[in-house]
């Protein structure tokens, strides 16, 4: 389980994410552009971590609108992906939101972005994939 996949609309912050998680922790990284990609990659089993995003301006699933919640939701309600951990990154939480939002996603982290402490983030990533493993 030495992938992790990266749900993010923003391409600098994706580009950002498989960067940083590819070259300190030497695992591949996938950058998941629509939903679909999230549930294959997720199905085949190698799926060390997702790092999901909150906010999914652009994306959609089965002609609706979707939000990382949402994503968080249906990968928890599939046996075959309720195991793997997902960390939600958002920009745009307020005091008291990464409760909440850790409750309603059934996320197993939460982070804020920017990513203010790249050491202690890309060590909570490390952390799930270990147990993920």
């Amino acid at each position: 389980m030495n992938r992790i996949v990266v749900v993010e609309d923003d391409r600098n912050n994706a580009d950002f994410f498989e960067r940083l998680l590819s070259r300190k922790l030497g695992c591949e990284v996938l950058i998941a552009q629509r939903p679909e990609d999230l549930f294959e990659a997720c199905a085949n089993g190698d799926v060390g971590v997702v790092l999901m995003d909150v906010s999914l301006e652009q994306w959609t699933f089965e002609g609706s609108p979707v939000s990382g919640i949402q994503l968080c939701r249906l990968l928890r309600s599939n046996p075959d992906t309720a195991a793997i951990p997902i960390v939600l990154a958002t920009a745009h939480a307020m005091h008291g939101d990464a409760e909440r939002l850790l409750e309603e996603s059934g996320a197993n982290e939460y982070v804020s972005k920017p990513i203010a402490d790249v050491a202690r983030f890309v060590e909570r990533i490390r952390h799930w994939m270990a147990r993920a493993a």
